[in-house]
């Protein structure tokens, strides 16, 4: 929708502008700024979730003034690109913790790993669809493509576990008209995210546990991925340091527990 009245504005301005060029001399450059302006924002838009410029994700816990005064201080921990050989380890603290998180999933990763998905399940995690293939061209594909690709990793999950996703995390956190056509179409919600822990480059788990830490606040959706060995070893920490500042954990607003 941002983007529909962002297109009428700028074509509202180039009207404008090519008006001036003709009647009052306007420099000819100045049309072509507007087309690099809106080229640069288009494309910031794209990887800027967290702007809900195509596609409207829940990216943050709304809290109610209720909330607020009372203190509640929710957090959700959501992991991406699983289910990964080290799923299990990250199921195994998430039990010993006690804490429930969001795991967006990749349908190609399923086969031979049915059993890390039921577990999910059992164990009261919420399952979301993180594409089929998560392929770098994802992005370029027409809505057709892009649904058909969203609704083979719902298909991927329900054959297992029974029940059909209704959440969908942008594999790589990208948006575009496409995206936002192709999750319409199949009546699902677009979860971002306000913390973005960057665990798939970082290397020292004590640091990027002191990252997450100072970027979380009482509403924070934290991206994770349950394939990367540096977030097993440090989410026990992780998890015990938001408990000691008042953490509560929970589900991404606007979903319901699976």
């Amino acid at each position: 929708m941002r983007f529909r009245y962002f297109i009428i504005a700028t074509l509202i301005v180039i009207a404008h502008l090519a008006a001036g060029v003709y009647y009052n001399g306007y420099p000819l450059w100045w049309i072509g700024c507007t087309l690099m302006a809106f080229l640069g924002i288009t494309i910031l838009a794209c990887i800027k979730i967290q702007w809900n410029f195509f596609l409207t994700s829940v990216n943050r816990i709304p809290l109610s003034f209720k909330q607020l005064s009372e203190g509640t201080t929710p957090v959700a921990l959501t992991f991406d690109d699983g289910p990964h050989e080290l799923t299990e380890s990250v199921l195994d603290i998430l039990k010993a913790e006690q804490v429930k998180a969001t795991f967006f999933l990749i349908g190609k990763n399923i086969a031979g790993r049915e059993a890390i998905l039921q577990r999910m399940k059992d164990e009261g995690h919420l399952i979301g669809n993180h594409s089929y293939e998560h392929s770098v061209h994802f992005d370029w594909q027409s809505t057709k493509k892009m649904a058909l690709e969203l609704q083979a990793c719902n298909e991927a999950i329900q054959s297992v576990t029974g029940f059909t996703p209704t959440i969908f995390r942008p594999p790589f956190g990208v948006t575009n008209p496409n995206l936002a056509k192709a999750v319409t179409q199949l009546n699902m919600q677009s979860i971002g995210w306000n913390v973005r822990s960057m665990d798939t480059v970082a290397k020292d788990a004590s640091i990027l546990k002191k990252k997450i830490l100072s970027k979380t606040r009482a509403n924070s959706i934290i991206l994770l991925h349950d394939r990367c060995a540096v977030t097993v070893e440090l989410l026990p920490e992780l998890i015990r340091a938001l408990k000691e500042k008042g953490y509560s954990f929970t589900f991404p607003s606007g979903t319901e527990i699976r």
